[in-house]
């Protein structure tokens, strides 16, 4: 049984770890500075074990990119995957998808549910969103993983095209399932991957109101461009997890992130592309555990 706030291409699904998350998501209204009405926010929530790992999924996505690595971190930890503001199946306020918004909205939301240091990790845009959420709130974080993170980019290059009436039809060629597709083809280096079902976990979040406004607000914001001076700031432990054949932002930022972010280590994931928990599921779990400070065994991944 599928939360009824899932569009109905949900019934579509047709792996086990797919549909297992889809009956998992949540909804709760979470009180920010933002509005005066609390936003409803997606998520899911699982196992038990300090300190909890917060997921944080990349650009025009949602929690379902956790479907195979929540599974394999929840025996061991409390475990959530949480849809960024503006993106997923939550609330999308007009003009509220900007970065700042989406890091007073994320602060908030472990105000209200988590409330103990977390290992945040965060994969491609996901990863930025960590970054700043890190700096800003850095009692909240326990360590930081970045997975082939965003960062030391400028602005989208998508932002160009977003006037009227090109904003329109920039986000409706982003919705083309023929172009999803081919995006989907390109995360992956084993292209097996870019299957039925992921292509279905990939254009959910599309169904749901709001989503060419919301996609067109964050994007004209600028996203995370203001960032790359700012990444040396860290302070927390920091692990890089990098696909060694990412063909969507390359590989030379991997070692700009463990050369700029004092006693890092970054952990090459071969045969891989741009989206290891996926792809590497397993692989990607192991690292998290073995970096996460407790005496766990991690040979089972």
């Amino acid at each position: 049984m599928f939360p009824s706030f899932l569009p109905p291409d949900v019934e579509n699904l047709t792996e086990p770890t797919s549909i297992a998350l889809a009956q998992r998501i949540q909804r709760q209204g979470i009180p920010t500075p933002l509005r005066d009405e609390a936003i409803v926010t997606s998520f899911v929530r699982d196992g038990s074990g300090d300190p909890p790992i917060l997921l944080l999924h990349g650009f025009d996505s949602s929690l379902f990119e956790f479907r195979r690595l929540l599974p394999l971190l929840s025996p061991s930890f409390e475990t959530w995957a949480l849809d960024l503001l503006g993106f997923g199946f939550g609330d999308r306020p007009v003009g509220l998808p900007t970065p700042a918004a989406i890091k007073t909205h994320l602060h908030s939301f472990w105000q209200e549910a988590i409330a103990r240091p977390v290992i945040l990790v965060g994969v491609s845009m996901g990863g930025a969103a960590a970054i700043d959420f890190t700096l800003s709130y850095p009692d909240a974080v326990d360590r930081l993983v970045l997975v082939d993170s965003a960062g030391f980019a400028k602005a989208p290059v998508m932002s160009r095209f977003l006037f009227p009436p090109l904003g329109y039809w920039a986000t409706e060629f982003l919705r083309n399932p023929r172009v999803r597709q081919k995006i989907s083809e390109q995360a992956y280096y084993d292209r097996t991957f870019a299957s039925v079902d992921a292509a279905v976990c990939a254009a959910l979040h599309l169904k749901m109101p709001g989503w060419s406004e919301a996609t067109i607000s964050f994007t004209k914001s600028g996203g995370y461009g203001f960032l790359r001076d700012k990444i040396g700031r860290i302070e927390k432990d920091t692990l890089v997890l990098w696909g060694d054949r990412d063909r969507i932002i390359g590989v030379k930022d991997a070692t700009r992130f463990e050369e700029e972010i004092a006693g890092s280590k970054l952990i090459w994931i071969p045969e891989c592309g741009h989206v290891p928990h996926l792809e590497k599921p397993r692989e990607t779990a192991r690292h998290i555990v073995n970096f996460s400070g407790r005496a766990i065994e991690a040979s089972d991944f």
